[in-house]
């Protein structure tokens, strides 16, 4: 079923160029029916009242029931806690933003001045949010068949090379701590810097007579990882 509806204010305002439309259309194999739907999924919330926040509300449930089903035919045999690891990596913010930049978002992204000027083109944050406004609006405008259809081609890559299910960088490091009988890490945020819509959080890790390792992220919890993934690495 194909639903078609309003999704946010002044969107009979937004007008589609020519380079985008050719680029949707050959990114999810479906010529844009309501094509408003979809510049409001790439416009920032910078240029236009329109913008992708409700569409990316939408398309990260889209995303989560597209990977979930995925996911539960493709591995069988597979317990709840094995494929709930393979589905936390395969939706993060930061898989979408590198399928984004992959699949050419960044050059077709509708920015105001400050936005661009702050380098919100290459934010985690924005192209991963954008990634799943896009989601939301091709199931708005062609359905989920057709939703399900872009996920399993843009994500098929890291569906088929997952050789096993990833292990969480903090599950990792807090197991590594028990195995060698020191206290669990410590995570402590250590800072917080940048333009609302390319927030950076900063912490440090730390786990007690082993040393220490600091990260960014684009939040509190993606700081986290990244800084466990440091001290694994600190590790060998």
């Amino acid at each position: 079923m194909v639903h078609r509806r309003a999704v946010g204010p002044d969107r009979r305002t937004l007008l589609m160029r020519a380079d985008t439309a050719a680029w949707l259309t050959a990114l999810t194999q479906h010529a844009p029916q309501d094509a408003a739907l979809f510049v409001q999924a790439l416009t920032h919330g910078s240029a236009a009242a329109a913008n992708y926040e409700r569409l990316e509300f939408l398309g990260d449930r889209v995303l989560g029931v597209a990977i979930a089903e995925w996911l539960f035919e493709h591995f069988p045999s597979e317990p709840e806690g094995k494929l709930s690891r393979r589905f936390n990596a395969l939706v993060s913010g930061e898989t979408c933003a590198d399928i984004a930049r992959d699949v050419g978002v960044p050059a077709q992204l509708v920015l105001g001045k400050q936005a661009r000027d702050d380098g919100a083109a290459d934010s985690d944050n924005v192209l991963g949010d954008v990634m799943e406004a896009i989601i939301g609006a091709l199931f708005l405008d062609a359905g989920m068949d057709a939703a399900k259809a872009l996920v399993r081609r843009l994500w098929a890559g890291r569906v088929d090379t997952q050789d096993s299910a990833p292990k969480h960088p903090k599950s990792a490091l807090q197991e590594w701590a028990a195995a060698n009988r020191r206290r669990p890490p410590e995570y402590v945020m250590t800072g917080k810097s940048g333009p609302h819509h390319n927030l950076r959080f900063a912490v440090t890790v730390s786990i007690k007579g082993v040393g220490e390792a600091s990260a960014q992220g684009a939040s509190k919890q993606e700081a986290e990882t990244e800084a466990a993934k440091a001290m694994l690495a600190q590790l060998g």
